[in-house]
């Protein structure tokens, strides 16, 4: 684990379509987390014969050219998202190492029979990327929304999730996901932090008496800004799975444990418990709250109504830590 020293942030500028405003860095270029995702991975797949990339349509525009020199190794099977985690998992058998990219709604809602038996059952390993997160688009409605995603990948062992909160931290956890063999889901959604940090373990940004806030990926800007004058301890996570329970322990400046997840509250609860076990301790699980609110609006809407902005988050922070 990482031990930083508190630093300030701008407010929150929050824009209609936010997925244009996620702006982070690769090199001398300011780009998206999503651009992040096309850059390693345009990358790898120059630089690595083993790397193999499937879509399912989407994103396939920005790798057009390497669809048409690389044909055994990047492969577009149209809108057919079953068939995009079929195919991921084939050529995981014969020994690549495949990268599976569409929205996180159709990679893991839509194709999770494929999800849960050709990778999952059969243990075989693949590189899933879902983009839009829980709600970057409202625009498309609920069929682009997927807040339950990595509550559903709960339901299986031994998967490694990765939420990232700055397109550094992108870069980092897909090159180690490629070089692996396991299973990995990288989640990108959201608007970016400032800056980034270490992109596999936990990081403590400030310390404090009162309790302990776990901001996972993207939520770290929204969250520090809520606690900004509070007496507690704020940690950022940008890999949630597996989860750090050893980092937890050891920054319980009192047993009083806020998560704030950027997808459905509570996924972590069950984590969070089994951590502190042997602890007499509270925790509140803080996310996205009814999946299904029937609004379109923009997502600084949404933040407000899942209580997920600075002043939502406030307000019931600092009502648990009883400041």
């Amino acid at each position: 684990m990482t031990d930083t020293t508190t630093h300030d942030l701008p407010a929150v500028d929050h824009q209609d379509e936010r997925g244009a405003a996620q702006r982070g860095w690769t090199g001398d270029a300011v780009i998206d987390l999503r651009s992040q995702f096309v850059a390693t991975t345009r990358e790898l797949l120059e630089t690595d014969e083993r790397t193999a990339l499937v879509l399912a349509e989407i994103s396939s525009d920005r790798f057009a050219d390497l669809i048409d020199a690389r044909p055994d190794r990047v492969i577009n099977v149209g809108i057919r998202e079953q068939l995009l985690l079929s195919t991921a998992a084939g050529l995981a058998l014969s020994g690549l190492r495949p990268i599976a990219h569409t929205f996180g709604a159709f990679l893991i809602e839509r194709a999770w029979e494929q999800v849960k038996l050709d990778l999952d059952h059969q243990k075989v390993g693949a590189v899933l990327v879902g983009s839009y997160g829980s709600y970057d688009w409202p625009a498309g409605g609920r069929t682009h929304q997927s807040p339950g995603d990595v509550a559903l990948l709960d339901t299986l062992r031994g998967w490694t999730v990765h939420v990232p909160g700055h397109p550094a931290e992108v870069d980092a956890q897909l090159r180690a996901a490629v070089a692996g063999d396991d299973r990995v889901y990288l989640r990108i959604g959201g608007e970016p932090n400032a800056e980034p940090h270490d992109p596999t373990g936990w990081t403590r940004l400030r310390d404090g008496r009162r309790g302990t806030v776990v901001a996972v990926g993207p939520m770290l800007r929204a969250t520090e800004l809520a606690v900004r004058d509070l007496d507690v301890t704020l940690l950022y996570a940008p890999t949630i799975r597996p989860f750090d329970a050893g980092a937890l322990r050891a920054n319980l400046g009192r047993p009083r444990v806020v998560l704030v997840e950027p997808y459905l509250a509570g996924t972590s609860a069950a984590q969070v418990a089994e951590a502190l076990l042997d602890l007499d301790h509270r925790q509140l699980g803080l996310g996205v709250g009814d999946p299904d609110r029937h609004r379109y609006g923009t997502p600084a809407d949404h933040d407000r109504l899942h209580g997920l902005d600075p002043a939502g988050l406030r307000r019931r922070i600092e009502s648990f830590v009883g400041e």
